[in-house]
This record gives C-alpha cells, structure tokens and sequence, in this order.
C-alpha cells in the first residue's frame, strides 16, 4: 500500500502547514522554534489591578504555550487562575476556557477583565478551590468538559512569606504579600512536604479531567529560604509521576530567562545566595486512556 501523501500548505513567512498536524495550528517553522529549551519573554508593563496579585505572570508567556499545545476551539484550563492571565490569553486566541480561582478579590478581578473583554469563545472564571476541581464543574454544568490543555502557576509553597525583601516593597506600594488567608491556600502550608503532597492531591484531580493525550505546563521554581534550596520544581517533577493511575507522565522542561530582572547584592561579604533569574516550565502528559 502507498503511504498518504501529506497535505502541506505554504504559508509564507511563517513556513508551511502540514494538514496532518493533530496538536496545534502552528507551521514546522513555528513547531521547531517552540521546542528550544530556554526562551526570553520582556513583557509589558501590568496594569494596576493586575499589580495586586503577587506572582502574575504574562499573558504572551501563556499565549505561546496554548498556541503549541491546542487548536482553535479548544478547551484550556487554570486551576490556580489568580487575575485571569491564562483564560484572557486563551480568549486572545480563540479557544475556550475555565478557571478557578479561591481568592475573592482575584476572582472579582477576572469577572472585571474577562468582561471587559467581550471574547467570542467561553471564558468561564469559577469561585472555589481546586481541590473540589470535578464539583465545580459539576456544578457549573461542566462536568462532561474534558480539557485538551492545562496551564497554571501553584504558589511557590509559602515563598511570598519568606521573602521578606520583596514583601517589604510590596507593603510599602500597599500590594498583596500574601495569596490569600484561607486555611486551603497551598501557600499557606508551612510544612514542605504537606505542599507537596497537597499539591500533587489537586493535580490529581486535574489529571481526571484532562483528555487522554492532554498536556499540562506547570510554571514554578525552587525556593530559597532558612539557609537552603528547596528543590520545589524537581519535587513537584517527581511527585506528579509517583500517583500510581492517576501519574502523569513529565515529557521535558523549557527554562524562561528573566534577563531583565535587577540584581540584588545578596549574601554578598558572607556567603553565597543566588540570584534566581528564571523560572522552570514542567511539561507533563496523560498518557493513559480513561
């Protein structure tokens, strides 16, 4: 038997479309760019009402993200939204979203955005926590949703408590130094391994969730504090694979350079104390079927 020939179309500057391509809508231009394994974003300024969150990231760090791993119409879920960066990057690019978000000024604040917004596909922000992931969208007449891709940021454990450089410029521009108070907050927990293993209880419950096949990026990094580095996005690596059905499986990593982040003369004189100028993005995928 002859093999299909595969349909390409040319698409100029961007390169040519193979028609083929059952991950995303990108050309084998874009498709190998994507795959380098470390990348520089200078992204713009934020918005006030972004400002409050502590950790936001960017829009177009999403937006690059979603554009591998899904097509138009696709389903893309948060489950640690924060101010809606995520679903808006979605939104931006015609597919449809779901977040869920336990902070109520947050959540407000994703309402106010996605609003505003006036976007053509769903862009549906949920008030709860994530460790009730199914009965939220259960609730919500989502419950028979299965996510194509997941994109998300958890608190770096208890980090924004630690950091008591940051936190002390934040509480001067009167900013949040802290996610919430809820006691379910993941960065609230005071125990390392209690983070851990709560956290991979909420990715469980994503993995539930997400279509066979499904990607998931986590957006995290490891923590300094009391004199020693917590490996947070290594554990966080290891624990989700360690789930027995529910593991997923880690397919790589790509390292987002901050180049324009200010140096701080830390531990200088004394001792050594990095300055941490990059995040890590963890790429994991179910690989079973349901």
């Amino acid at each position: 038997m002859e093999r299909k020939k595969n349909k390409v179309i040319d698409l100029g500057e961007r390169g040519k479309f193979n028609l083929n391509n059952k991950l995303n809508d990108l050309t084998g231009k874009e498709w190998i760019k994507f795959t380098k394994s470390w990348f520089i974003l200078h992204p713009q300024k934020r918005k006030k009402e972004e400002k409050l969150h502590p950790a936001k990231f960017p829009e177009i760090l999403v937006e690059d993200f979603i554009k591998y791993f899904t097509k138009k119409n696709s389903w893309v879920l948060d489950p640690f939204m924060g101010t809606a960066s995520s679903l808006i990057a979605a939104a931006n690019l015609e597919r449809n979203s779901v977040g869920v978000e336990l902070n109520k000024k947050y959540f407000d604040t994703s309402i106010n955005r996605i609003t505003k917004g006036n976007y053509k596909n769903k862009t549906i922000a949920l008030y709860g926590n994530s460790q009730n992931l199914k009965m939220l969208l259960y609730e919500n007449n989502m419950n028979k949703v299965k996510f194509d891709y997941v994109i998300t940021s958890p608190p770096y454990w208890n980090q924004l408590q630690r950091d008591s450089m940051r936190q002390k410029k934040r509480k001067e521009k009167g900013l949040d130094t802290q996610y919430s108070e809820e006691k379910n907050d993941l960065g609230n927990i005071i125990s390392y391994d209690e983070f851990i293993e709560e956290q991979a209880k909420i990715f469980d419950c994503v993995f539930d969730v997400t279509k066979p096949k499904g990607y998931l990026t986590i957006i995290t990094n490891n923590v300094f504090s009391d004199g020693r580095l917590y490996p947070l996005a290594f554990d966080t690596a290891t624990s989700l694979t360690k789930r027995g059905l529910k593991s997923w499986i880690l397919k790589d990593e790509r390292i987002w350079l901050q180049d324009d982040k200010r140096l701080i003369a830390l531990g200088i004189n004394n001792a050594w104390v990095g300055n941490r100028h990059h995040q890590y993005c963890l790429i994991f995928r179910k690989e079973n079927d349901d």
